[in-house]
C-alpha cells in the first residue's frame, strides 16, 4: 500500500517488469536543495508471495544495476505498534519471511528497512493469521494518514538520509 501510494504520489506507472516478476516504475525523489539533492528511484512491488520476494527484488536490483545498500525495504512489523513507523539500515529478519527470502536472494541483510507497525494479535490469534487478517475498522480509519506518513518518512530518507529521517519519524 505504501509503495503504490508513493508511486501514485510520484505520478509514476507501475507496470510488470520484463525481467523481474514484480510491477515497477521509474522516477526522482528530491530538489536540488535538498541534503542529498534529487535521486533518480524505481519503485518496485513484487508480484508473488511475500516470502517469495527475494528474487524478484533481486532481478529488479540486477537489471538496474542497484547496489543492495541502497535498496529501501518496505514490510510490515508484528513488534511495533499499529501505525508507528521505524526507518533502520541492516539487522537480521526477526522471523520475518519476506525478509528471509530477500537475504537469500541478495546474499545480506545490509539494506535500509522502512517498519511499517502492525503491532501483535490479541490473545492467542497465531501471527501468521493475524498479518492475513484485514485490518480492523479502527486501523483502517488511521491508514490514509499512517501510509501518507510512510511515504514522507522514505522520500525524507531518501533526500535527506537516515540520521534526519529517523530523527524526524521514529516514533
Amino acid at each position: 500500500m505504501v509503495v503504490a501510494e508513493l508511486a501514485s504520489k510520484l505520478s509514476v506507472k507501475l507496470s510488470r517488469h520484463k525481467k523481474a516478476f514484480a510491477a515497477a516504475g521509474q522516477s526522482h525523489i528530491g530538489l536540488p536543495g535538498s541534503q542529498l539533492g534529487q535521486q533518480s528511484v524505481i519503485l518496485a512491488i513484487p508480484l508473488c508471495f511475500m516470502n517469495e520476494s527475494g528474487g524478484p527484488i533481486k532481478s529488479i536490483l540486477d537489471f538496474y544495476d542497484v547496489p543492495s545498500e541502497n535498496l529501501i525495504v518496505v514490510h510490515d512489523e508484528l513488534d511495533i505498534d499499529f501505525a508507528a513507523i521505524r526507518l533502520k539500515f541492516g539487522g537480521g529478519d526477526n522471523g520475518h519471511n519476506g525478509l528471509k527470502s530477500i537475504k537469500k536472494s541478495i546474499g545480506t541483510g545490509e539494506y535500509f528497512r522502512a517498519r511499517m507497525g502492525i503491532g501483535r494479535p490479541l490473545g492467542r490469534q497465531d501471527p501468521a493469521d493475524f498479518v492475513l487478517s484485514p485490518f480492523s475498522s479502527g486501523e483502517r480509519k488511521e491508514l490514509p494518514e499512517f501510509i501518507g506518513r510512510s511515504c514522507d518518512a522514505i522520500e525524507t530518507l531518501i533526500t535527506n538520509g537516515l540520521d534526519t529521517a529517523q530523527s524526524k519519524f521514529n516514533s
